[in-house]
């Protein structure tokens, strides 16, 4: 559903994006209170698995094909806050880099596809997780639920920016209808791979899982008829052990993205999406621009001159994975250091007590 030059005017396009440069600057500050030493490199890790999975279109209709738009899975495994620079980095790549999502219309995109689908899908999850029961299943319940939801309103926000900056001559009854039904059916994709995804990660480290915390609450003892707190274990084996075996969470699915970019999205459905497929049929693309990166050597995710389409698509999808998650890291751990730097200056500026 990325949104290419032309579409909105210049004016809702400016305005959109000072209104998503502020939701990415309330973000960077939600941020550092959801990072730590060891969900920095997992936010980084999100971002490449979002970027990788974006690559696997899967059809929905005739004719039609979607792809996950990752919001709701962000802010699952890391944080509302998190979440939306999670997908903002993969837009921001994919604009530069693969010509995917026009550069003037990077505002409207992180809009729709990153502030829109974060706060819809983490607000239904958290609303259905207060109404489940608790455990594992219920987890993956809401996000499923979460996912599903956040596509259509993804869409619904796009037909509201295009009623008020759309450069066709479309009745935007014919706009919502059209790309709220296409996009409801990809959410059922969406909700179907966030729950997965979910549930898997919760099945091996449901303490990284920002969404899943309410699952690790301390252990309890029942001493003199009284339940109380189990004794925090030794401190050193634990963090090595979590250390351990975060690292081989962070590696398994850096491997699983790479694969996944590098050949199974050649298999991928080559019908145009969701957005496509609707702006074809109603004229919407009629003023669509060339995108200001297109000679990129990674333009539509292919190698320039690599004839070989498999290898070219491959190399590309690899060659994404490695730059988000290198960006993406680096944005995370800058924001956690921050953060450590804030809570020192603060714990130092403190007045002894007398």
């Amino acid at each position: 559903m990325h949104v290419p030059d032309g579409f909105i005017n210049t004016p809702v396009s400016v305005a959109a994006g000072v209104a998503a440069a502020a939701a990415v600057a309330v973000s960077l500050r939600g941020a550092r209170r959801e990072l730590d030493e060891r969900t920095a490199p997992l936010a980084g890790l999100v971002a490449a698995f979002i970027f990788a999975v974006q690559m696997l279109n899967f059809p929905v209709a005739a004719g039609t094909s979607g792809h996950l738009l990752g919001g709701a899975l962000a802010a699952i495994l890391v944080g509302p806050y998190t979440g939306v620079l999670c997908v903002s980095v993969v837009l921001l790549m994919q604009g530069i880099l693969f010509a995917d999502g026009g550069l003037t219309a990077l505002g409207v995109n992180v809009l729709t596809m990153s502030v829109v689908t974060v706060v819809v899908a983490y607000a239904v999850f958290r609303g259905l997780l207060k109404l489940l029961p608790a455990g594992r299943r219920p987890v993956t319940v809401a996000a499923f639920a979460g996912a599903l939801l956040s596509v259509p309103a993804a869409a619904a926000a796009f037909a509201a920016l295009y009623a008020l900056g759309g450069t066709t001559d479309v009745p935007i009854g014919k706009v919502v209808t059209a790309m709220v039904g296409v996009h409801v059916l990809i959410g059922i994709g969406e909700a179907a791979i966030t729950a997965a995804t979910v549930g898997a990660v919760i099945a091996v480290r449901p303490d990284l899982v920002h969404g899943a915390r309410r699952l690790t609450t301390p252990l309890k003892l029942r001493v003199g008829g009284e339940l109380v707190d189990a004794p925090a274990p030794a401190a050193a084996a634990p963090a090595e052990d979590a250390s351990r075996s975060t690292r081989t969470l962070w590696l398994t699915g850096l491997a699983t993205a790479l694969v996944l970019a590098g050949f199974v999205s050649f298999y991928a459905s080559a019908s145009p999406d969701g957005l496509e497929k609707v702006a074809a049929d109603q004229g919407i693309d009629s003023k669509v621009e060339e995108h200001a990166a297109a000679g990129s050597p990674l333009a539509d995710y292919s190698v320039k001159d690599v004839s070989d389409a498999r290898l070219s698509g491959g190399l590309a999808g690899v060659i994404g994975v490695g730059t988000t998650v290198a960006v993406g890291t680096g944005v995370f751990w800058t924001v956690r250091r921050r953060r450590a730097r804030d809570l020192t200056a603060t714990s130092t500026a403190a007045p002894s007590a007398p």
